[in-house]
């Protein structure tokens, strides 16, 4: 019965592919975009960041009131209007925002890629050797970031999230067309079949 289910959860999907096809589509067409206007990629993810930042503080003060008899309340309350603090900054000084994202992607990418390298060296699991490549990367992508900066501001994020939508757009383009394909054999088991 539970097989059934999913094939029938699957034909709805596999018809449905064009759709997918498109979305995959434009997320590669929005990925060249914010990969070729860089800057103005950067500032607006930096915006929508800011944003987010903002309502999170928001939605997080608000429920500071709702747990008022709780010890940790004005934990709470203190964390939201930070968040509001730090969020409206963002939004009022996009490129120094820009600024600090990308020191702390550095910063990240540094540390985590040095502790990836060590730690699948001295684990050594089966696919060690790929940890390290990946270590690497993310070493040098952070090292690139510190050199660059602050010109990496400017262009760091808005490449990233070109990247990001295109190989998004990727997958669904190539989910697209596997359902597609899906589709066909499906179609030409069931004539067999009828």
């Amino acid at each position: 019965m539970a097989t059934l289910s999913s094939i029938s959860d699957f034909s709805r999907v596999y018809q449905k592919w064009i759709w997918l096809l498109l979305l995959g589509i434009a997320f590669i067409v929005l990925g060249v975009v914010s990969f070729v206007s860089a800057p103005a990629a950067t500032l607006a993810s930096v915006m929508v960041l800011g944003w987010i930042v903002i309502i999170g503080g928001i939605v997080e003060g608000v429920q500071s009131f709702y747990v008022r008899r709780w010890q940790g309340v004005f934990l709470h309350l203190i964390a939201g209007l930070l968040g509001i603090l730090v969020g409206f900054l963002i939004v009022t000084h996009p490129i120094a925002g820009a600024l600090a994202w990308t020191l702390l992607f550095a910063a990240f990418f540094t540390v985590f890629g040095i502790l990836r390298v060590v730690g699948a060296i001295l684990l050594k699991f089966p696919t060690w050797p790929w940890a390290v490549f990946d270590g690497i990367i993310g070493t040098l992508l952070g090292f690139l970031l510190w050199a660059e900066w602050p010109w990496s501001g400017f262009w760091f994020l808005g490449i990233a999230l070109g990247i990001f939508l295109a190989m998004r757009g990727w997958s669904y383009v190539m989910l697209a067309l596997a359902l597609r394909k899906a589709e066909r054999l499906v179609q030409v088991s069931s004539s067999k079949l009828g």
